[in-house]
């Protein structure tokens, strides 16, 4: 296991390091980070510029300047200067990150737990009126977009507190300003904010995995070891945690991963709609202001997550499964 472990992240290093280069060639060719300066009425003087394009590297071609990016990055936790000449990208990064990560986690969690429980009922009961009302929803929420939902419950979340006549809801920002005061309070103004971007999030999550969930698991109850386990006379219960639902897992885990990468996608529309200053705004940002330091370093962290995602789903097989062995 531990060996399996090594050749994947050794694998995994070139693929961020091509990845990471893709994008920053992609973002120096489409984009000109002096554009705002030279659009300046009156113009910026010429040693203004000069002096610009010495700061962002720009006097460089483009496999030194990635490469001095990818080192310093490495070596001294350098993100690279920023078209905003004031702005920290390490710091700044680290701050959303954290902000976005809490979004997601809470979203998977609950997306998964919704789905493993109304995948197996609706496998166990199979064409039953909670199956065909599970299947409904599902489908349904599968046609929603992320943004036209993530409207709708901020929409929904408005009028409410209109009824209420009070702030229940938190539609706008991922906290209050100014933050209230006290440990308990700050924790459960965070806690208000994410109640509809983390629904937003878990129900489109929740809708297809759901539906992976029932269709493993309808292949689990129909498998012949499954049959013998019943036949031995062990309790229903037993054979269908221990034998079945962990087996049935298995699919259920590789989605989640493979998904984590959308996921991250919906979350820049979810934090838009709801004005999170987490990473999603910091990519747009970084993109409006044609920072190509800046979405290289998004790019390089989400690649990061979704890589590393993608090995724990790996080393989860092993422990689902007692078949799979890793050489």
């Amino acid at each position: 296991m531990l060996a399996f472990a090594v050749r994947r992240i050794l694998v995994s290093i070139p693929v961020l390091v091509v990845a990471a280069f893709i994008v920053f060639a992609l973002g120096a060719f489409s984009a000109s980070p002096l554009a705002p300066l030279l659009a300046k009425n009156p113009p910026a003087p010429p040693n203004v510029i000069a002096a610009e394009t010495v700061r962002l590297h720009l006097d460089q071609p483009l496999v030194p300047r990635f490469l001095n990016w990818l080192g310093g990055l490495l070596f001294h936790g350098d993100f690279g200067p920023s078209v905003t000449a004031t702005r920290d990208l390490g710091a700044e990064l680290g701050d959303r990150f954290l902000i976005t990560l809490r979004l997601i986690a809470l979203a998977m969690v609950i997306a998964l737990v919704l789905a493993v429980l109304v995948g197996v009922l609706s496998a166990v009961r199979q064409y039953s009126v909670g199956d065909y009302t599970a299947t409904f929803l599902g489908f349904l929420f599968l046609a929603m977009p992320s943004f036209w939902l993530a409207i709708l419950l901020k929409q929904a979340g408005v009028q409410f507190n209109l009824a209420a006549g009070s702030q229940v809801l938190y539609t706008i920002g991922d906290s209050s300003v100014p933050a209230p005061k006290g440990a308990w309070a700050q924790f459960t103004d965070v806690l208000g904010h994410m109640v509809l971007p983390t629904i937003t999030l878990a129900l489109i999550s929740y809708a297809s995995w759901s539906r992976f969930q029932r269709a493993s698991m309808l292949e689990v109850l129909n498998s012949d070891y499954l049959r013998l386990a019943r036949s031995k006379g062990l309790p229903r219960r037993t054979v269908m945690v221990r034998h079945g639902l962990r087996t049935a897992l298995i699919p259920l885990t590789t989605v989640t991963a493979l998904d984590l990468a959308s996921i991250i996608g919906g979350a820049v529309v979810t934090e838009t709609v709801f004005q999170w200053h987490g990473m999603g705004d910091f990519l747009i940002r970084a993109i409006r202001e044609q920072d190509v330091y800046a979405t290289a370093s998004w790019l390089l962290i989400t690649a990061v997550v979704v890589i590393v995602f993608n090995l724990i789903a790996d080393l989860l097989y092993a422990i689902l499964d007692p078949r799979i062995r890793y050489a």
